[in-house]
Order: structure tokens, then sequence, then C-alpha cells
């Protein structure tokens, strides 16, 4: 009679495992996990490169300089704006709530200017806008600015 179970040798923790998943692979020796590293560094430093150079300077910014309430239901924003002289430039100006909700909204449009208005060359401009309002507001300014014709 023949048996047909696992030898004393098979039964041994390493061989049992072995036989039931297979082999252990051997890992990748030598220079390849260091050239793979380096070049995904690389780029990963051009891309913080690429986006450095794109973010770093905006064609326009705004600087909120001022808020105060006119007149019930109406809101002054005071606010710079930094641009090329040549550029024209759309702003967002908005006025909150106590809550943050915003309670009063205006798109201004802000034009070519000369050299010799503002400071900075004609490049920072000062300008007021004023908003009707929902409720009273609390805080006001520009949300955001884009060039709209260079």
């Amino acid at each position: 009679m023949s048996t047909t179970g696992p030898t004393a040798a098979e039964t041994s923790s390493g061989t049992s495992v072995a036989n039931r998943y297979g082999t252990q692979k051997r890992r990748p020796g030598g220079k390849t996990p260091k050239v793979l590293a380096g070049v995904a560094l690389g780029l990963a430093v051009a891309a913080a490169a690429v986006v450095a150079a794109i973010s770093g300077n905006p064609p326009v910014s705004a600087k909120d300089v001022g808020f105060h309430l006119s007149e019930p239901l109406q809101a002054m924003v005071d606010f710079e704006v930094t641009k090329d002289p040549a550029a024209t430039a759309e702003c967002a100006v908005q006025v909150l709530n106590e809550q943050y909700a915003v309670v009063g909204w205006k798109s201004v449009t802000i034009g070519p200017n000369a050299v010799e208005e503002g400071a900075d060359g004609g490049r920072t401009t000062a300008h007021r806008v004023q908003l009707r309002l929902e409720s009273n507001g609390v805080s006001g300014g520009v949300n955001s600015c884009w060039i709209i014709k260079h």
C-alpha cells in the first residue's frame, strides 16, 4: 500500500507555503530602482517649475482697500487693481453678510489707462464701486479679476 499524503519534508511551513502560493519572485537588483526613482524625481521637479512659472506672475491682481455702508442697503467698496496699463480687466466685487453669504455683487470693467495714472507706471490704479445690497452687509471686496482684452 502506498501513501498519498505529504512527506515530513513537505509539511514544513516553507515548503507548504511555496506549494500553495508559489515561490518568491526575485527583486530587481542593481541600478534599476535608483534610475527609476531619479527619473520620477526629475519629472516632479520639472512639473513644479512649470507650475511656478505659470502662476508666479499673474496678469492681473486686486487688493481690497476699504468698505463702508453708504446708505441703508448700499455699500462702497474701495480696491486697487494691478495690471498691464494697456489691458482691460473685469473684476467681480462682492459684499458679504455675517454668515458669509453674498448680499451684493457687481462686475466692474477696468479699462486701459495712461502710464501717468495711478502708481507703478500706471500698473496699479485705485477704484471705488457702489453696490446695492439685498440685506445688511459686514464686509466687501474683490472676489476675483481676469483680463478680458490685452
